[in-house]
């Protein structure tokens, strides 16, 4: 922690919970707006599915790439610079965006725009563990994912009356605006975290033998393991939005919103209940009852799909459930992870959130196009991740990793 943490914030903690936040909000944020346009943007630009899906697998592989990085130069050179120079390139790759006249030059520009969106989600974790005590950490996370939530649940709405009334470009000059606000605002506001004795020197192949030892860690990849490829459950759905909203339940682009209100409705309540036990539930007790939640709601999705796919409706308050045993959970597992390596917690938040990323990635790339055009497929490969995580959980627990 900051000798001086104390003194760093003079204003209340939830304001730093919302400052935060945006930071977060900002990856999502940036898928979730313009997906209730991808028809539009076939039209405009003749791009076949498959490229529509590019501009998606494109940005979260930008976004792992450069999350390997972020945490890692807010260890070397401070937090705020790092975000604030990430504010300044993703704003800019947004009105690349925005001003894109072919699919070729939209994905270009969405990689770009993935590369930084990253730097406020991965800074922002080792800011709140620089200020703060662990169950005080818990506590700030879960008002970060509480506020954070707000956003993504407005974010489809947005993006399907910009382009209802519009037309798609202006959904990337309405994230443009979003980057310059966030940039004057954390510009001002945005405390340094990082004690000066405390900064490492940047240098690519100590960085890299950092990674290696870290990714030698059983305990390190079991942990991301069980809190990043559970999310995958819930997100891969948000992938496959315009095919499992539009043309499964047959909802129009701007009623992609009452999908989105139930998944960050729940991940607002998991995080609210979450901070309310900080302290008070022991950690393997609170993870074990976000899997028992998340267990309960994919099995009954997988039922419904199977056996009742006319009220395929139902799975939306089902993954919404979903959600909300994640956020229970995941803070949890977030601060074990950081706190693996209390020396670089920069480093650790960058490698736990370029693994999420980079699976993301796949997720969106490679196996959301295979099952994307049947329920029963999506349920499957949603309960299927869920499994990957709860492997992993199950052998922390049983070889006593914790």
């Amino acid at each position: 922690m900051h000798p001086q943490a104390a003194s760093l914030w003079p204003h209340p903690r939830w304001m730093l919970a919302v400052l935060l936040a945006g930071l977060g909000m900002l990856g999502p944020f940036s898928i979730d707006t313009y997906l209730p346009a991808f028809d539009g943007i076939a039209r405009s630009t003749g791009a076949t599915p498959l490229q529509l899906q590019q501009t998606l697998s494109s940005y979260l592989a930008g976004f792992a790439l450069m999350n390997l990085f972020h945490g890692a130069l807010s260890d070397s050179f401070g937090r705020r610079p790092v975000v604030l120079w990430g504010l300044v390139v993703f704003t800019l790759a947004s009105v690349g965006c925005a001003l894109s006249s072919t699919i070729e030059q939209l994905i270009a520009f969405r990689a770009l725009q993935g590369m930084c969106a990253g730097s406020g989600m991965v800074v922002s974790r080792a800011i709140i563990r620089d200020m703060y005590p662990p169950s005080e950490a818990q506590r700030v996370m879960s008002q970060v994912t509480i506020f954070f939530g707000v956003a993504p649940a407005i974010a489809p709405l947005v993006g399907g009356y910009l382009y209802v009334h519009s037309d798609w470009h202006w959904i990337f000059w309405f994230l443009a605006g979003v980057g310059l606000l966030l940039l004057a605002v954390n510009a001002r506001l945005l405390p340094e975290s990082l004690p000066p004795a405390s900064k490492q020197p940047f240098a690519v192949k100590p960085l890299m033998q950092g990674y290696g030892s870290m990714l030698k860690s059983g305990r390190f990849w079991l942990l991301v393991l069980a809190s990043g490829i559970p999310f995958n459950s819930m997100f891969m759905y948000v992938l496959a939005a315009p095919q499992f909203l539009g043309h499964h339940l047959g909802l129009a682009p701007t009623q992609f919103f009452w999908f989105f209100c139930c998944t960050i409705g729940g991940i607002m309540g998991g995080a609210a209940w979450s901070g309310r036990v900080a302290g008070q539930m022991k950690p393997a007790s609170q993870i074990r009852r976000g899997f028992n939640l998340m267990v309960l709601a994919l099995l009954a999705n997988l039922l419904l799909k199977a056996f009742a796919p006319q009220y395929a409706i139902w799975s939306l308050p089902l993954i919404g459930l979903f959600s909300l045993g994640w956020a229970f959970m995941v803070p949890v597992v977030t601060i074990m992870v950081l706190d693996l390596n209390p020396d670089r917690r920069g480093m650790a938040s960058s490698l736990q959130s370029a693994i999420a990323a980079g699976a993301n990635a796949v997720v969106a790339g490679a196996l959301v196009p295979l099952v994307m055009h049947s329920l029963l497929g999506l349920a499957l490969m949603s309960c299927s991740f869920l499994l990957v995580g709860l492997v992993a959980w199950t052998v922390v627990r049983r070889t006593g990793v914790l």
